[in-house]
């Protein structure tokens, strides 16, 4: 018997250390890991030892003879990757770990942001036995996208807080939620109680169409509805139109995914979820019937993963549309599978996109309908969003071998009262620290921040989005945050970190002057333990505050506000 890894799998790669006969790839050391979709175990050189499972933050690996009926595809997805890449043979170490400590005294580390890249380097960093971490976050609670951005209908992925609660318990690592660097602390202040920052602020900001009619009332950012469904607080009081019976995405990644899931699922599903209970009673009145995603190219170059579009086809009272002349491969896309170089999620990408378009529709079915090879140009409306105006591209390669899509003036409209625009994310400037706007992310070499002329800043570091880009899942983050710390703590040991003057007593009460509705561990804990016990009562794993002002009030009452 072997075992499988399945939808849930985050990237995290703690399996592929945990397994005595290497058969779990790609590994971190591989080109292929930055990439790909998910982890897959060979089936032939699996042991059956279950030390993958044990290790799985998120619960994403099986015995082969306990998979679900929609998890069975798993195991030829796992073994088809091993039919193309063969595994080779010997043994590929993995990275060394945190060097040997020398007495360099106590190192001082601020991280601002409390999402899993932050949590991912706190972690790392903690492996010491020198160090002393701040995490600082501007929201009350911690986690970043697992809480706001993970879809409520996956909580599975959202287990990974777990581990993070286990690995950050500890008297070296302090939470300071509630506090906003650039308004309550300044940057120069934080280097100046610490020897290093590293900021794991992610990349909150969408991408525009740049289209006629964008701006409509009834049109928006994907990472707008994303927070308003998941009860962060800055969204909560957001409203958006959905009386129509089609809402159209541009875009067809995962969270264009989750997008359309959230909009055409049973809301009697999702009200045994943590979605925001703002969002399932506007959801419980909906009269949305069918969701058009929008991808500018085909099925192949598709953004969404495989695992993702998989899980679409479980959907119950949900049909997921395809017209098969669209998923008729052209001569460049063709080719590119006939390669090599024509990876596992390349080719599901493909098979599962023409099955979906063998499918019958189902009468009384919402719908979910992929458009491949279409562009929108317009955004159509008077007052408000009434539809869009698309056009059909083809895909054409250029001297470089890259595929492009390419108008072909032949246009349609596609009635709609709210388009949702999913077409990635972007970071944002921060005061006083080096930007890259043309690629979004502050400018680094493997973390370590550098200035216009390529030369490090003293003591400021980066990870996640924020560093690489919009890229990778959760455990992506993980292998980012290893790279980021191994810098950091070799200019730790080199002396090349400045001293931090401001000790840890002295930054709590600078912080108690400037923030004292800050909030610590305890004063989380209490947050969390309120909003689990109201889901016990409801059926819910939890119901979420979406007021930050109640959220400190309840860390008051519980005498959570301060310490740790």
């Amino acid at each position: 018997m072997t075992y499988v890894i399945t939808q849930a799998c985050c990237n995290d790669a703690s399996c592929v250390s945990s397994c005595p006969v290497n058969c779990i790839h790609p590994t971190p050391e591989e080109a292929e890991f930055a990439t790909t979709e998910m982890l897959y175990i060979e089936p032939q050189a699996c042991i059956d030892c279950g030390a993958c499972v044990d290790v799985c933050p998120v619960g994403a690996i099986f015995p082969e003879d306990q998979l679900t009926e929609s998890l069975e595809r798993y195991r030829e997805i796992n073994a088809d990757y091993y039919a193309r890449r063969p595994l080779q043979p010997g043994w590929a170490p993995l990275s060394p770990g945190i060097p040997p400590v020398r007495d360099l005294g106590t190192l001082r580390v601020a991280i601002v942001g409390a999402g899993p890249a932050a949590c991912y380097a706190a972690e790392e960093l903690l492996k010491r036995s020198d160090v002393e971490v701040e995490m600082f976050e501007k929201l009350p609670t911690p986690w970043g996208l697992v809480r706001a951005g993970v879809a409520p209908d996956h909580p599975g992925t959202k287990v990974v807080t777990d581990m993070f609660e286990w690995s950050l318990r500890r008297d070296a690592f302090r939470f300071h939620l509630n506090v906003e660097v650039g308004e309550h602390l300044s940057h120069d202040e934080l280097l100046a109680h610490h020897h290093a920052v590293i900021y794991a602020v992610g990349a909150p900001c969408d991408r525009s169409l740049g289209l006629p009619g964008e701006e409509l009332p009834g049109s928006h950012a994907a990472t707008e509805f994303v927070a308003w469904y998941n009860g962060h607080p800055d969204y909560a009081d957001r409203m958006f139109d959905l009386s129509g019976e089609r809402a159209v995405i541009v875009g067809n990644g995962n969270v264009a995914l989750d997008i359309a899931r959230i909009l055409t699922m049973d809301p009697e599903t999702l009200a045994r979820t943590d979605i925001a209970d703002h969002a399932l009673a506007a959801l419980r009145k909906s009269n949305i019937r069918e969701v058009v995603l929008l991808g500018r190219r085909g099925p192949a170059q598709a953004a969404y993963t495989s695992p993702e579009f998989l899980a679409l086809g479980d959907l119950d009272g949900v049909d997921v549309v395809i017209d098969p002349a669209e998923v008729e491969l052209d001569p460049v896309s063709r080719a590119l599978l006939d390669t090599d170089e024509a990876g596992t999620a390349v080719s599901m990408k493909v098979v599962l996109a023409q099955e979906f378009s063998q499918r019958t529709a189902r009468p009384g079915n919402r719908r979910i309908v992929l458009r491949y090879l279409v562009s929108p140009t317009e955004v159509l409306g008077a007052e408000r969003v009434d539809g869009v105006t698309i056009v059909r591209n083809e895909l054409v390669e250029s001297a470089s071998g890259v595929l492009t899509a390419r108008p072909t003036g032949r246009t349609e409209r596609l009635d709609a009262a709210l388009v949702v625009r999913s077409i990635g994310y972007r970071g944002k400037p921060l005061p006083g620290i080096p930007f890259d706007d043309r690629r979004g992310v502050i400018p680094n070499d493997r973390g370590r921040v550098v200035d216009v002329a390529g030369e490090p800043v003293a003591g400021v570091y980066v990870t996640g989005w924020i560093k690489r880009g919009p890229s990778g899942v959760i455990g992506t983050n993980k292998t980012c945050a290893k790279e980021t710390v191994a810098r950091l703590t070799e200019d730790f040991e080199a002396r090349r970190l400045p001293a931090a003057s401001g000790s840890r007593k002295e930054l709590s009460k600078l912080l108690s002057r400037r923030q004292p509705d800050r909030i610590s561990w305890r004063g989380w804990a209490a947050i969390d333990e309120v909003e689990r016990s109201r889901g016990v009562e409801s059926g819910r794993p939890r119901v979420k505050m979406t007021d930050a002002g109640d959220m400190v009030e309840v860390g008051r009452k519980r005498r959570g506000l301060f310490g740790n």
